[in-house]
C-alpha cells in the first residue's frame, strides 16, 4: 500500500468512525428513513468509486501534482514563494475550484441529472458525504486533475486538500448535534453541518445556497451563503422534491436515476 493511500485510508476510517459516534451520542434531527437500507446503498455507492476511478485514471491528483512539479507546469511551479505560502495558497486555490464545480453541477442540466442522486437521500447524515454517483466522481476527478495541471501546486498541498475534501464531506454531511455557540465559531473556519444542511432542503433557494465542502468563505464572497434553513433545521424537508419513496431509493434505483428520473425544477431552469 502506498504511503498516499495509507494517509488517506487511515484519516477516512478515523474520521467516519467519529463522526458516526457523535451521530448516535448526539443526533441533530431524528431519521425518517431505515438507517440499515440507507446506508447499505450509500456504502455501496462508495465502495464503487474508487473502482470507477482506478479503472479510468492511471495517475490521481498527487500524481499529477508530482508530474507537474518535475516538468514546470502551472502556476505554482512558475512563481517563486516560500514552500508554506505554496501550499496554502495551492489547497485555498483548489478549494475554489471545487466550489465551482459544486455550483456548475446544480447549473447544468445534465450534470444536476447525476449531482441528483447526492439530494435525492431523504436522510443526511455521514454516508451522505459520501454518496455521489460514479460518473459525477470521473468527472470530478477530471476537474482536478486539470486544476492540478493548470495551477501546479506543491504535493504536499493537494494532499492535503484530498484529505480535508475527504474528512469535511463526512463531517457537514453528519447528523451530529454542535452547540450552537460552538457553531457560530467553527463556520467563520470550516463547513458545518448545520451551515450544509440548507443545501440539502427540498426548497430550491435554499438547495441553491452553501455550495462549501471544505471553506466556508466562497459562499460568502461571491453570494451564496444562507444562515439557517426557513422551517428550522427540525421542521425543515430533505431531499428533492420529486423523490420521496423511500422504497425506490435502493442501490440500483439509485444508480440509474440520472438517465430516467425527473430533474425536477432543476435550479438553472428556475433562476
Amino acid at each position: 500500500m502506498s504511503t498516499e493511500t495509507a494517509i488517506r485510508l487511515g484519516f477516512f476510517l478515523g474520521v467516519f468512525g467519529i463522526v458516526a459516534i457523535g451521530e448516535v451520542l448526539a443526533p441533530r434531527r431524528a431519521l425518517t428513513t431505515s438507517k440499515p437500507g440507507r446506508w447499505f446503498a450509500n456504502l455501496m455507492i462508495t465502495g464503487l468509486n474508487p473502482l470507477s476511478v482506478r479503472l479510468l485514471f492511471p495517475m490521481l491528483p498527487v500524481g499529477v501534482a508530482l508530474l507537474a512539479e518535475e516538468r514546470g507546469w502551472g502556476l505554482l511551479n512558475n512563481v517563486v514563494l516560500p514552500y508554506w505560502l505554496e501550499v496554502g495558497v495551492g489547497v485555498l486555490l483548489l478549494d475554489l475550484v471545487i466550489y465551482l464545480q459544486h455550483v456548475m453541477l446544480h447549473a447544468i442540466p445534465t450534470l444536476w441529472r447525476l449531482h441528483m442522486m447526492h439530494h435525492a437521500d431523504l436522510d443526511i447524515d455521514v454516508t451522505t458525504g459520501l454518496r455521489f454517483h460514479p460518473l459525477e466522481i470521473v468527472i470530478s476527478m477530471v476537474i482536478k486533475i486539470a486544476a492540478v495541471t493548470a495551477l501546479g501546486p506543491p504535493v504536499l498541498a493537494v494532499l492535503v486538500f484530498e484529505v480535508l475534501l475527504n474528512a469535511t464531506s463526512m463531517f457537514s454531511h453528519s447528523n451530529m448535534r454542535l452547540p450552537l455557540s460552538l457553531d457560530r465559531v467553527l463556520r467563520l473556519l470550516v463547513v458545518t453541518p448545520d451551515m450544509h444542511r440548507v443545501h440539502h432542503s427540498v426548497i430550491l433557494r435554499e438547495t441553491n445556497s452553501n455550495f462549501g465542502f471544505n471553506l466556508p468563505w466562497w459562499d460568502r464572497l461571491l453570494g451564496t451563503y444562507k444562515d439557517q434553513p426557513a422551517k428550522g433545521h427540525d421542521a425543515m424537508t430533505i431531499g428533492l422534491a420529486q423523490f420521496r419513496a423511500s422504497k425506490r431509493l435502493t442501490l440500483p434505483w439509485l444508480l440509474v436515476l440520472p438517465f430516467v428520473g425527473d430533474p425536477g425544477a432543476a435550479p438553472i431552469n428556475r433562476h
